[in-house]
């Protein structure tokens, strides 16, 4: 079972992403805070697997609250969730031991898919987020880190010449499927249509 614990100083905001997630069932929300001191407070306690962290929170921030989290509860994951998307807002958080960077304007799936990526030992950083924030083997460990683990694996196979159809067979999937995938990586990614798509797959078909 995945731990989550929710820090959001919107209610309305903590009410989405409870209803997201409350019908998940290998995640079980443990706690919800609108304040810093709260969160710590419910993450002693529960001591949950991944914490949903607000950077701009009363009391105590999120970047002083991930520090704390960290240093006491080390194995911890902590996903900023922010609708700040400033190099040093994700500096800051990426510093304080954050594994992955959400921004509020996203699709609320992909808190889920980085909950799971981070529960994995990966990070997952939002697409939208300017690539120039991270060194040059960050860009790269974020633009594999925002697939999931099925997109990589199609993604690779797509570097090996697959078409859908056999993608599909390979993976017992429908072909509709695969293409949802192909359209999710490509956006994903910043890529534009099928061609670059194949290209980039391809040139990083051993890197995946």
């Amino acid at each position: 079972m995945i731990t989550v614990a929710i820090a959001e100083d919107h209610q309305s905001l903590i009410d989405g992403v409870n209803l997201l997630l409350k019908y998940e069932e290998e995640i079980s929300i443990v706690g919800m805070a609108n304040d810093g001191e709260e969160l710590l407070k419910i993450v002693r306690l529960k001591q949950p697997k991944v914490v949903l962290m607000d950077i701009r929170m009363p009391k105590i921030d999120g970047i002083a609250a991930t520090n704390i989290i960290k240093k006491e509860l080390p194995y911890t994951k902590v996903i900023a969730f922010s609708m700040f998307d400033q190099e040093d807002a994700v500096r800051q958080m990426i510093d304080a031991g954050a594994s992955g960077y959400l921004l509020k304007n996203s699709p609320l799936e992909e808190v889920l898919t980085a909950i799971h990526q981070v529960v994995r030992g990966e990070t997952y950083f939002d697409a939208a987020l300017d690539p120039s924030f991270f060194s040059k083997d960050r860009k790269q460990q974020v633009k594999k880190q925002i697939l999931s683990k099925s997109e990589r694996e199609i993604l690779k196979l797509i570097g090996q010449g697959k078409t859908s159809s056999e993608i599909a067979a390979i993976r017992f999937n429908s072909v509709s499927t695969i293409e949802t995938h192909r359209k999710n990586i490509i956006r994903k990614l910043g890529l534009h249509g099928k061609g670059e798509l194949l290209r980039y797959a391809i040139e990083k078909k051993y890197d995946f």
